[in-house]
């Protein structure tokens, strides 16, 4: 079941790699500035970037830092990363074809290790925080962004199922509290934690997933018909003829630390 998904994660990624280089959700936002400003970067510092998808951190990072490795589990991602941050002038930047639970570096490799919008496509979340953990040097840290769900079971089920109707390369979004209790239960010691409301614009959200017009009518008809709590609880915009514009989700920086005693 995990390598079906992570080949509907290449599927999907391959085909719209072009379109996470230009998303204004990805290239820019508080949350990477946050990241870049917490990342305590030094020119000795070597980074791993896991899913680096467009390489926006790769590129915010690579002119504080010794070295970046980006790595991706879709070529086609990997590729438009490079032209992206090649285009910057950035030449410290290694692109790495790899997958996220298995990460093909020796343990203890790097002073920080990121993964920004990209651990809900994870068949495995918990692989990836182990290996994160493993290939991170003692004292070293981790910062995580990531789409999260709400702690309420309806709003967590209605966000992770139009999620997963979008794209099918969606595995599931988590709730704050179980990302702290994975990372912890790993070993990681949770540092900080900054919570960001995140509006999705229907069509642009749509579009960035290449979902055929059918399907995408029938996600705006089943999110519209929604029960009124859960319509409220992600703040719907919708136009005075009924069409959902857009509506609010929640993503969620978190900051953990590998203690020197692992």
């Amino acid at each position: 079941m995990s390598d079906v998904i992570k080949s509907q994660v290449q599927k999907q990624f391959a085909k719209n790699a072009e379109k996470y280089v230009t998303s204004s959700g990805h290239a820019k936002g508080e949350d990477l500035a946050l990241l870049v400003a917490s990342s305590q970067a030094t020119p000795d510092m070597n980074v791993l970037d896991i899913a680096t998808g467009g390489g926006h951190v790769a590129n915010a990072l690579a002119p504080l830092v010794q070295r970046v490795t980006a790595l991706d589990l879709t070529e086609e991602m990997l590729q438009v990363a490079e032209q992206f941050i090649q285009g910057n002038g950035h030449r410290n930047v290694d692109f790495v074809a790899g997958d996220a639970e298995k990460l093909p570096f020796d343990d203890d490799s790097y002073d920080l290790v990121t993964c920004r919008i990209a651990a809900h496509h994870f068949p495995d979340v918990s692989s990836f925080i182990n290996e994160a953990l493993r290939v991170i040097k003692p004292g070293g840290r981790l910062l995580l962004i990531d789409n999260v769900a709400p702690e309420r079971d309806e709003n967590d089920q209605f966000y992770n199922e139009v999620e997963k109707c979008r794209d099918e390369s969606h595995v599931r979004a988590w709730r704050k509290t179980e990302w702290i209790h994975m990372l912890e239960y790993a070993g990681f010691r949770t540092e900080a934690m900054a919570s960001f409301q995140k509006r999705f614009k229907f069509e642009e959200w749509c579009n960035r997933a290449a979902l055929p017009e059918q399907e995408r009518e029938e996600l705006e008809e089943s999110m519209l018909s929604a029960p009124s709590i859960i319509r409220k609880f992600f703040n719907f915009e919708v136009t005075e003829h009924g069409k959902l514009v857009s509506f609010q989700g929640e993503s969620v920086y978190i900051q953990a630390i590998k203690p020197t005693h692992i």
